[in-house]
């Protein structure tokens, strides 16, 4: 994935990080999501449960008395973005309470957490910090990895066996009418290449919708330009591969240089500037919108998952290695939105991650890193309750619904507290790989807005949530031994 002088540099950052590291340790947390799933909302409540320290439970530190404290501490990479940390907790506490933007660029955000070790060999030496740079990046850009491995040609045949899979044949069909009209090997027309690469955006746009919910969708810069916007390393498409070898103005061959250039100036930085210098890393997963959509977004999901596991430089990590590479040594996989079902759905939405992260698995012959999958909501939106129906009392959540949601022929006003019965999630997960139609609209979601905060969780206290200390605990328990 990295040629020797990317391997070089990586080492080299690696060697300075561990040098300084040597006095104050630092753990380098990698969060990103595929579709929506809520990293923003992650990082915040992560931050700030870790600052108050009063409703983790279930993270071992804190559990066992050993965690004195966390704090903020002074921006580590004036390269990069901070992550908005202040911004994103005042949406979510104001009186006008809102889900914070999601971020469309890399950022960072560093916590220096306090603890006593409970080992006998080091307890001894009193109170130690290590510092936790928790690195936010968009999904999007983990799909892209898997390019750095694939030429032009490999990455237009698989897009195009996609394109052609009933899933995706007709949100496809104008971008491919397009491209079987094209001449691969005349002169490159710039025209025909802006809108070539311009009904490839619509087609990975559609696909991304909720009523679609596919995964497996690079390049990610085509999803979220940014400043990039326009540029050639942006401006080209899959092409099926002619006969003869292409001349070099021709159309295919320009596309395969722009290919190459996103490759070079947008995947192999990102690559070896941030993703290779990773510890450990959480995917922000929304099973539940590909649950609803059917079971071809589900069988995408898996596919992503798989291609996404191809990306880690995996193992454990000795501390002598530490000063050449780094290796990420525990993924977590976590479905989000657990608080859109009651908690007795809770185990069988970890259970559906649990089973694509199987498949994944076993699609990219994965070794390495430990893994794991659960259900959880970093920010608990609802509360449960039941009501009875043809005799039966059924469970419900309790919440209020963003303005502007629908179900049915209701529209909520942004203020009205409702209950709703979401439905439930298979006992046995294999079922979600049945025909078509088994859970496709079955399951009905809402988007709720943030909850309302008593005084004194508004102004000292954790922020609600379901299983972040689980969370919590397995990318970071071991660490603070």
């Amino acid at each position: 994935m990295a040629n020797w002088t990317d391997e070089t540099r990586i080492a080299l950052d690696n060697m300075r990080d561990s040098v300084t590291g040597l006095f104050v340790p630092t753990i380098r947390l990698g969060v990103t999501g595929l579709s929506r799933a809520g990293k923003t909302v992650f990082i915040t409540s992560m931050i700030q449960n870790l600052i108050e320290g009063d409703n983790l439970s279930l993270f071992g530190p804190l559990a066992e008395g050993r965690l004195i404290g966390a704090q903020l501490s002074p921006h580590p990479n004036a390269a990069m973005p901070r992550f908005a940390y202040e911004e994103h907790l005042k949406a979510l506490k104001g009186e006008d309470r809102h889900w914070p933007q999601s971020t469309r660029q890399i950022s960072q955000v560093r916590l220096t957490l306090k603890f006593q070790p409970d080992h006998w060999a080091t307890a001894w030496a009193g109170p130690r910090e290590v510092h936790l740079d928790i690195v936010d990046y968009p999904g999007e850009w983990l799909l892209d990895l898997p390019l750095l491995d694939k030429n032009y040609r490999e990455w237009s045949d698989d897009a195009l066996q996609k394109a052609h899979a009933p899933a995706r044949a007709n949100i496809a069909e104008e971008w491919l009418n397009l491209t079987l009209k094209a001449d691969a090997t005349a002169p490159l027309d710039e025209e025909l290449a802006t809108r070539l690469s311009n009904a490839f955006k619509a087609y990975l746009q559609s696909c991304r919708a909720d009523e679609h919910a596919l995964s497996a969708l690079p390049p990610g810069r085509f999803l979220m330009p940014g400043d990039m916007e326009g540029s050639p390393a942006l401006t080209f498409a899959p092409l099926p591969a002619p006969d003869a070898t292409p001349k070099s103005d021709s159309l295919y061959a320009q596309m395969e240089r722009r290919y190459e250039a996103y490759k070079n100036i947008v995947v192999r930085p990102f690559f070896r500037d941030h993703f290779a210098r990773l510890d450990r890393q959480i995917i922000l997963v929304d099973a539940l919108t590909a649950l609803n959509a059917g079971s071809d977004a589900v069988t995408d999901l898996e596919k992503a998952l798989g291609e996404i596991l191809t990306c880690f430089k995996t193992g454990n990590n000795p501390l002598w290695t530490r000063f050449f590479s780094t290796h990420i040594d525990k993924i977590l996989f976590a479905a989000t939105k657990a608080d859109h079902m009651p908690h007795t759905n809770h185990d069988r939405l970890g259970e559906v991650l649990g089973l694509l992260v199987k498949g994944a698995r076993q699609r990219a012959h994965y070794q390495g890193a430990e893994t794991q999958s659960m259900a959880l909501a970093a920010i608990r939106a609802t509360h449960e309750g039941e009501v009875e129906h043809e005799g039966k009392m059924l469970k419900t959540i309790i919440g209020t619904p963003q303005k502007g949601e629908s179900l049915g022929d209701k529209t909520y006003d942004g203020n009205s507290e409702i209950a709703l019965y979401p439905g439930n999630l298979p006992e046995n997960p294999d079922s979600i790989f049945e025909d078509e139609q088994s859970y496709k609209g079955k399951l009905k979601f809402l988007r709720f807005r943030p909850p309302v905060l008593d005084n004194a969780t508004r102004q000292k206290s954790g922020l609600p949530h379901i299983r972040l200390d689980r969370a919590l605990d397995f990318l970071l328990g071991d660490k603070l031994q």
